[in-house]
């Protein structure tokens, strides 16, 4: 069997994307591993049909992480034998790049989001300058590129004149059946409200999750579940207690996948509210936004070219216009008041997740990997 070696920088426990990117190569006959690394808070990894290894580093943020991950991924892949390996990221593409230069691994290149143009750089030149330096000198090498849509893929493409396939991370249609009977009352969820749901592993600054909390002063009869994990939660739960809406906004922390998909399974309504605040949130897809779809959940976004397209494209929400509460709130009350918009909205959601879904997505992926075999 063909060997591929996967690499990320994170723990692997809720990363779906790479998750089912592993599942197609190893359903293609690849033997596959997956590498990311274990931190101290780190979930256990469920069972899976590929291998998995996670690194424990001293350091968990910081230049010294990113070091010592640079190091520590470098040696392990000079010791193992690979035909084809496979960088999720700029963190991740440097080791990779070097050890299929010296031994003559195909290289492929997932690039999740443009890496450079996060708000984390946007607000360190020095740190964007080494990334971009890293990016500049191998990017252009580069054969086999993937990202996740067309208009990321179209600035890599004008910058670094390289070819860049579309492989958008929408779940799989299979995973409606991973349902489980499972009820409100057992997630803890309130039988006599409205479910709204804002989720994600990067609820970080500029994202919308503060606006949406201080919307649902104005919000009539419902509850937002916060699912997930990210830079700014401590933030937000003290701003829940300061205008005291605990009865009204829930934390749920970071869950399994399976799980997330009950909670999400029950909304009314899921949050996308990315603000426009960067070249790299512009030009985003969230993945909550298909996972909404795939749960039949109508959807309020942000007006961002990506995402307005789907919702546009298939009838399965609205955007705002602006990020002021008052105004978000408004859009909230007027959807979750009219049954019958509801009601067309997830009767599309269903009809969008017949389209968009991995079975369909994976195409790209099985061609460019099927050269490898």
């Amino acid at each position: 069997m063909k060997k591929v070696i996967v690499s990320v920088i994170n723990d692997l426990s809720t990363d779906q994307r790479v998750h089912k990117v592993c599942t197609t190569l190893h359903n293609m006959g690849f033997d596959v591993t997956l590498i990311g690394r274990r931190q101290r808070k780190s979930m256990p990894l469920e069972k899976r049909d590929y291998k998995t290894k996670r690194m424990f580093l001293l350091f968990e943020k910081g230049p010294l992480f990113y070091a010592g991950f640079q190091k520590r991924l470098f040696y392990y892949l000079l010791f193992q034998k690979a035909d084809v390996l496979v960088s999720n990221d700029l963190d991740t593409l440097l080791p990779n790049y070097l050890i299929s230069r010296l031994k003559g691994s195909n290289l492929v290149y997932d690039s999740h989001e443009l890496f450079c143009e996060v708000p984390e750089l946007q607000a360190n030149p020095t740190k964007k300058n080494i990334w971009k330096r890293i990016e500049r000198w191998i990017f252009p090498k580069l054969k086999y590129v993937f990202t996740v849509n067309e208009s990321i893929a179209k600035i890599y493409s004008d910058e670094y004149k390289v070819d860049v396939k579309v492989v958008r991370n929408i779940p799989l249609f299979s995973n409606q059946n991973k349902l489980k009977n499972i009820s409100k009352a057992d997630l803890g969820i309130p039988s006599d409200k409205k479910i709204i749901v804002l989720q994600g592993a990067g609820i970080n600054i500029d994202r919308g999750s503060e606006e949406a909390i201080q919307a649902m002063q104005f919000v009539n009869n419902a509850v937002l579940l916060i699912i997930g994990s990210g830079d700014v939660i401590d933030v937000l739960k003290q701003m829940v207690l300061d205008l005291k809406l605990t009865e009204k906004v829930k934390f749920i922390g970071k869950v399994p996948f399976e799980k997330l998909l009950q909670y999400t399974h029950y909304a009314d309504l899921g949050l996308t509210l990315d603000k426009d605040t960067n070249i790299n949130y512009r030009y985003s897809l969230p993945n909550k936004l298909f996972d909404y779809i795939h749960a039949g959940v109508p959807v309020l976004a942000s007006n961002l070219v990506e995402i307005k397209k789907i919702i546009t494209n298939h009838s399965i929400g609205d955007c705002i216009d602006n990020h002021n509460p008052k105004h978000i709130a408004d859009k909230i009350n007027s959807i979750l008041n009219d049954d019958e918009r509801l009601l067309l909205w997830k009767k599309n959601c269903k009809i969008a997740a017949a389209k968009l879904n991995w079975e369909t997505e994976e195409q790209q992926i099985l061609t460019v990997y099927s050269k490898f075999l």
